[in-house]
Parts: C-alpha cells; structure tokens; sequence
C-alpha cells in the first residue's frame, strides 16, 4: 500500500513556507536539505521540516497540496502551531 505525504517547510529564520507533495517524505526532505534540486528550496534555503499530513492517494494528496498553497499564509502558520509548536525539524524524528 503507498502512502503519500504533503509537507511544509521552512527556513531558519521561519519567513518563508514552501509546501509539497512526495511519495518518500524522508528520501525528499533530504533532497532539500542537501539542495539536490536547483529550486524555491535551494535559493530560499527552506529545509526544515515543519509539518506534513499522510494519505493513501496521490490525488488527494496533490488537492491538499493546492488547498495549502491556495491558503493564507496566517491558516499555514495555525496548522505548525498545532502540529509542531515548537517549530522544530521533524527530519529527524522520521
């Protein structure tokens, strides 16, 4: 059974929030950490680990994924707070 994840990330200084989609949460996230990819993520510096949901579907993955990113940054910073609220990477607790 696949399990797919929609993450939010963040820089050191908690300024900037990217969200994403992956299959292998740990395996991307490293990705990031690593800058791996030329990107948002590399440029911004945003890989810390801040809050992800799991689904069983790619497709309502990739919708909450839209729904995030469709959201007000105030709705993204109430969900790690109630998620993670002392905004610590979760890296490596995966």
């Amino acid at each position: 059974m696949n399990q797919y994840y929609t993450y939010i990330l963040t820089n050191q200084n908690r300024t900037t929030l990217y969200i994403g989609v992956t299959s292998d949460l740990k395996r991307r996230v490293g990705e990031h950490k690593a800058g791996t990819h030329a990107g948002f993520t590399r440029k911004y510096n945003v890989h810390q680990l801040m809050y992800f949901e799991t689904y069983p579907d790619i497709n309502a993955a990739i919708a909450r994924e839209k729904q995030l990113k469709g959201g007000s940054r105030q709705k993204k910073l109430d969900l790690i707070n109630g998620f993670n609220s002392k905004w610590v990477d979760l890296f490596e607790q995966l």
